[in-house]
């Protein structure tokens, strides 16, 4: 247990397209070196291509991407006797959508080309093996 108080979580604003705080959330974690217009655009043009491809809206795309991404478990390492043990723990529900949030930008940014967030990553449906 912390000593002190936890701070509040922040208020983000919905975006102005879709309004909806998940694609601000997004946009803020695409966003580099504070060009929030850059990365709004970037965004936006994915989600239009993404949705024009799959012949769905734009949130529904945005929300499959996202649940796709999203991990359940994480490994934490447990110290037992003198051994440490990697034991699968379940990830809250906020971590889980950060991580999803941050591992969709890390991949588009090592795919490498200007428009790398635009691929057909956001309409492929999750496999089986890959849960």
């Amino acid at each position: 247990m912390p000593r002190r108080n936890r701070p509040d979580k922040r208020v983000v604003a919905p975006d102005a397209v879709y309004q909806s705080e998940a694609i601000s959330k997004f946009v803020n974690v695409v966003m580099s070196r504070g060009k929030r217009s850059t990365a709004e655009k970037l965004v936006y043009d994915a989600l239009a291509r993404a949705s024009k491809q799959a012949k769905k809206e734009p949130l529904e795309v945005f929300d499959m991407a996202l649940r796709n991404a999203t991990p359940l478990l994480e490994v934490k390492p447990r110290r037992v006797g003198g051994a440490t043990y990697q034991v699968p723990v379940e990830i809250r529900p906020e971590r889980r959508l950060a991580l999803a949030r941050r591992w969709i930008v890390r991949f588009a940014r090592q795919r490498g080309g200007r428009k790398s967030l635009r691929s057909s990553c956001w309409t492929r449906p999750r496999t089986p093996g890959a849960q």
